[in-house]
């Protein structure tokens, strides 16, 4: 061990101390979830995760931290990596010093735009040690969506796969570029870093509420909101993610979660790490069930997280083919069919335990190992929150059982994960913290065993797939196709996606409601916004409205529900006399 980081680690004792003596309260704890709530938490002035926790951790341990498969579309296997925390704990040392030298500071804004790959953990963990600030971006984000990270995010430094660096040809500003893969003009070439010998010493220590991460996620009005989270609300946030997916020292912990979301630090970076467990990353050209299952087998997975989506696609292959060590399933993103967990457990004999939280926190609510698990709901509060329901129209909390209330966070009991607030929004952050309470936005139900079940979004966004979408910032891009006066999006019901964006447009004059204009405008928008995002249905009609003028969404939402939310197969469900689908128009993708 250098003498510098011997030095570093016995000065930070006392950080890893009190977040061992948290984690192993957990740990004990399983099965008994209200011992679990008693846990001792780390309330030092000072804490940097990848200093005090994960490098202590590391020092001599050669197990498995990190192993990237590498698949092609068939399932045959391209390459491999793997690395020990002890070798990822040097890596991230001399990425960080690199990075340092290259001008990374305390307090730069970093924005992460990689795939799953060696490179995004290293990244990670050096930023942490030098107290940068992350900003995860999707690999699908569009030119105009990095612009607005660029600026909102006040970007200093940009790190991106070689191959995704054309998407900032045209944008320009004083922020360092660094591309991850093959060389490219202009850009500093990120495998220097692996030659940096000059060694890394921390600029003194971290403040636990220094900002760590910040996260663009969608929400009702044009701009996403830009949500920050600190050195402690992350890393130590995460203990309740941890106790909720059951992760223990030596798991293999597969999760499905791209790169740029929240969850991806969920479940592919803080809880697992935090547990001492190896994080197993499977990469798939496009998902296949198949190959991941065969992989759940010959990499011996012990805990296993997916979205919906994926679990519904698992569903279509005979699972017990497949016999994987597993001993915990978790699913979040979107609320679990009752139907798809009941299977799961008649397959693999194993319960599939829902879960939910946001990116403004860390895992909330949770069906955790040992209670008994209600299909359906979500769960009971896990360890670091408390959790009310909150009349809407008079903001009083609501005691009794069976009735819908916004889901809210008490801010006296200091919830464990939860933001430090929306940068740059004090109107919405107020908002959001009215009342004294944090306000999810989200609404649910609560049984006389204290379980909740969700039951909708409060506002209009909501998900597809395990992406969370805005309508208003599908609308904006629909209203610039010259055939589209007016346009309102909403969930329609699907069997694989659980919902897929839907418009309701009404026409310009002199545009027909015919396939060659539902055509036009859907190809316009498939040119301009990612492919989670996608417009896949759209229907010419009336868009009903409250006396002010409103779009009344709700009203459209009950129609898509009433038509498209029956069981019997998608080519067989009802349409609208001006309705059209993506399928329709075969050639579509290539427009």
């Amino acid at each position: 061990m250098a003498p510098d980081t011997a030095a570093r680690r016995n000065t930070d004792s006392a950080a890893h101390h009190d977040f061992r003596a948290a984690r192993d309260h957990l740990l004990a704890a399983r099965g008994d979830l209200d011992a679990a709530h008693a846990f001792p938490r780390p309330t030092g002035e000072h804490f940097n995760w990848a200093l005090d926790w994960f490098d202590t951790e590391a020092a001599g341990n050669d197990a498995t931290a990190l192993r990237v498969v590498d698949l092609d579309a068939d399932g045959t296997l391209l390459g491999e990596s793997a690395l020990s925390f002890a070798e990822l704990s040097a890596r991230s040392d001399r990425t960080a010093g690199w990075l340092r030298e290259r001008g990374v500071a305390r307090g730069d804004r970093i924005l992460l735009l990689l795939g799953n790959q060696v490179a995004l953990w290293e990244v990670m963990l050096a930023a942490i040690k030098l107290g940068a600030v992350v900003i995860p971006a999707s690999t699908l984000l569009t030119p105009d969506d990095l612009a607005d990270r660029l600026t909102r995010g006040r970007v200093r430094h940009v790190i991106a796969e070689s191959a995704l660096t054309a998407n900032f040809a045209q944008l320009d500003g004083d922020w360092t570029r660094t591309a991850v893969g093959a060389p490219v003009p202009g850009w500093t070439d990120y495998a220097d870093a692996a030659a940096h010998t000059g060694g890394f010493t921390p600029d003194g220590p971290t403040r636990a509420d220094d900002p760590l991460l910040l996260y663009f996620t969608s929400g009702t009005t044009s701009s996403p909101k830009l949500v920050q989270h600190t050195h402690r609300s992350y890393p130590v946030g995460h203990l309740s993610t941890m106790y909720w997916i059951g992760l223990r020292p030596g798991d293999v912990h597969l999760n499905v979660s791209s790169p740029g979301w929240a969850k991806h630090a969920w479940s592919n970076f803080f809880a697992p790490w935090n547990a001492g467990a190896e994080i197993l990353i499977v990469n798939q050209p496009r998902f296949s069930a198949r190959p991941l299952l065969d992989a759940l087998v010959r990499h011996r997975v012990t805990s296993f997280c997916a979205p919906p989506t994926v679990w519904r696609m698992l569903l279509l292959e005979d699972l017990e083919q497949w016999r994987p060590p597993l001993r915990e399933l978790v699913g979040a993103g979107e609320p679990l069919n009752p139907e798809v967990v009941e299977r799961i457990e008649r397959a693999w004999g194993v319960a599939l335990r829902d879960g939910y939280g946001q990116t403004e926190t860390t895992a909330q609510i949770g069906n955790t190992p040992g209670q008994p698990v209600k299909p359906g709901s979500m769960g009971r509060p896990l360890p670091g929150y408390q959790v009310t329901l909150v009349d809407p129209v008079t903001g009083e909390e609501i005691t009794g059982t069976g009735v819908d209330g916004e889901l809210c966070l008490p801010l006296v009991s200091a919830p464990l994960g939860l933001m430090t607030g929306y940068q740059d929004d004090p109107e919405r952050h107020a908002e959001s913290m009215a009342g004294g309470r944090y306000h999810t936005g989200d609404v649910a139900q609560r049984d006389a065993d204290g379980y909740y079940t969700f039951v909708g979004r409060a506002d209009d966004v909501f998900k597809s797939s395990d992406y969370r979408l805005s309508p208003f910032e599908l609308e904006s891009v629909l209203i610039e196709h010259p055939a589209v006066a007016e346009a309102a999006v909403v969930p329609s019901p699907d069997p694989l996606r659980l919902s897929v964006p839907k418009a309701y447009v009404i026409l310009a004059p002199g545009h027909e409601p015919d396939a060659a204009t539902a055509r036009s405008i859907l190809a316009f928008t498939r040119k301009r916004l990612a492919p989670y995002k996608r417009i896949r249905r759209l229907e010419f009609a009336d868009l009903p409205k409250t006396i002010s003028g409103k779009i009344r969404r709700i009203e459209l939402r009950g129609r898509e529900r009433e038509r498209h939310g029956e069981a019997e197969p998608l080519a067989a469900r009802p349409r609208g006399e001006r309705e059209f689908w993506e399928e329709d128009f075969p050639g579509l993708k290539d427009a």
